[in-house]
């Protein structure tokens, strides 16, 4: 189910932030540097003006949404359903954004809630962006074949600094400067290489 090729677009994208929670600190695979990645996207989509939505996953258990992750006046929606589309999250983001058709997704876990966000998107016919470099699992293995899952299904793999320029479209842009010191460092390794090496490995 291939997906109809258009430009990302600011006005009808929202950022959607699954599950950055204090207790996958230990074992999410590369959490630091995913948490690192996914605040940097969140804090180029704000100079932009592109609207965020955040997901709590069970917070009684998995603790609250990590500081790292700057989310600022925005409350979480907390949840028991892996989709981050639970009827509130979806009602909110027709109020986030009315021509709302595409989503970015950053989080945890890869095969489980990412997975089940995508999937309900993609039936909904909404354009999906998975940021690769901003999702992981406890497992290398389970997140590799979510990724294939994801991309099977229709959804498109992407890195960080690629849908910042993507959403940015032109170094004229007058925000374009406040952009730059997001993008001019490498985003952090996530070990994306290691998994196109070592098809079953969850050290």
């Amino acid at each position: 189910m291939a997906q109809h090729i258009a430009r990302l677009s600011r006005k009808t994208s929202l950022l959607l932030l699954c599950d950055m929670q204090e207790k996958f600190r230990p074992t999410i695979k590369y959490f630091p540097q995913i948490i690192e990645t996914s605040n940097k996207l969140l804090q180029a989509c704000k100079i932009l003006d592109v609207p965020y939505i955040v997901t709590e996953q069970y917070p009684k258990g998995l603790g609250r949404t990590v500081k790292e992750l700057e989310i600022g006046d925005e409350k979480p929606f907390e949840k028991t359903l892996f989709s981050m589309c639970t009827p509130d999250v979806a009602s909110y983001m027709k109020q986030k954004n009315k021509e709302f058709d595409t989503a970015i997704i950053c989080g945890i876990e890869a095969h489980a809630c990412v997975l089940q966000t995508a999937i309900d998107l993609l039936a909904q016919n909404k354009r999906v962006y998975i940021v690769a470099d901003a999702v992981s699992s406890r497992s290398l293995t389970d997140r590799m074949y979510a990724f294939d899952h994801m991309r099977q299904a229709g959804a498109f793999l992407t890195t960080f600094e690629s849908i910042v320029l993507q959403l940015t479209q032109d170094a004229g842009h007058p925000k374009f400067k406040q952009i730059q010191q997001y993008i001019k460092t490498s985003a952090a390794d996530t070990g994306l290489l290691a998994l196109k090496n070592i098809p079953n490995s969850s050290s």
